[in-house]
């Protein structure tokens, strides 16, 4: 990650941060009231080939003692009342602007993945983590839609690991490579307005 890129991230993710604490709070309450606690799921993620960090996000989802792979629609009888709405809105993955402040992640880069993928797929992953990864990115705004429409299909933990392992990783990679090539302080911009009209365009 260049300087230029950090400090961007440094000062934006603290202004917001600012900015959107009584709207942080105020998801925080809604979530504690209305599906009880704990407020936050802590998912594991690989911020390296190597090193793993804590994605911050709120919790969406009613807990299980054991859960592992991405979400599919094998776990649709788990999203809790407030988490539809969350997941749509994506107000989920505001905590993971302290992941930004942090220097765990990025405001653009690629989807931070599971340790179960990295380890699958090491000749993709290489090439993508060498970019920070981001709470958005190219793949974001170009297949978000499309791999929930994907996942949603599926029925089991392993029709949702097999889908997500032959359809999702491969093309989100040709796209977090693309954004990497092109990388830059103004196609960081275009790509957080695009991702902000999205989410209004919902």
């Amino acid at each position: 990650m260049s300087v230029q890129k950090r400090i961007f991230d440094l000062v934006l993710s603290l202004s917001l941060l600012l900015l959107l604490l009584p709207l942080i709070f105020s998801v925080a309450l809604l979530v504690a009231l209305l599906d009880g606690l704990p407020v936050f799921y802590l998912s594991r993620r690989m911020k390296t080939m190597t090193q793993e960090f804590s994605l911050i996000k709120f919790r969406t989802m009613k807990p299980a003692i054991t859960d592992s792979g991405v979400s599919g629609g094998d776990k649709a009888d788990r999203i809790t009342r407030t988490g539809r709405f969350l997941r749509r809105s994506r107000l989920d993955e505001l905590p993971q602007i302290v992941n930004v402040v942090i220097g765990d992640m990025s405001f653009v880069g690629p989807r931070p993945p599971l340790r179960q993928y990295v380890e699958r797929f090491p000749d993709i992953y290489i090439k993508v983590l060498r970019s920070r990864p981001g709470i958005t990115g190219l793949a974001s705004v170009h297949f978000h839609r499309h791999e929930t429409w994907l996942l949603r299909r599926c029925v089991s933990t392993e029709e949702t690991d097999a889908v997500y392992g032959r359809a999702c990783v491969p093309r989100k990679a040709r796209l977090d490579l693309m954004y990497q090539r092109n990388q830059s302080l103004c196609f960081d911009v275009v790509l957080m307005m695009r991702t902000v009209l999205k989410l209004f365009r919902r």
